[in-house]
């Protein structure tokens, strides 16, 4: 399996930061905890918050779980 490689320009990193900023303030406004969020998706609470600091660790289909369980369109 190949390596995952991290965005490097400051451009890639502010979008991601951006996002996770949005998702927070999407799982805030449901008043759903970060654990309870990371259950409805089946994954643990340190990938929630790796996506909610726009830590590029972590897998498309997780970011697309995440938005499903938000309700958050994909788009």
């Amino acid at each position: 399996m190949a390596k995952r490689t991290p965005p490097s320009s400051a451009a890639a990193r502010r979008q991601l930061a951006a996002l996770g900023a949005r998702l927070r303030a999407a799982r805030l406004r449901r008043e759903m905890s970060q654990a309870a969020l990371a259950e409805k998706v089946g994954v643990h609470v340190q990938t929630i918050l790796k996506l909610e600091s726009g830590n590029p660790a972590t897998s498309l289909a997780t970011m697309l779980l995440v938005l499903k369980a938000l309700g958050m369109s994909a788009d």
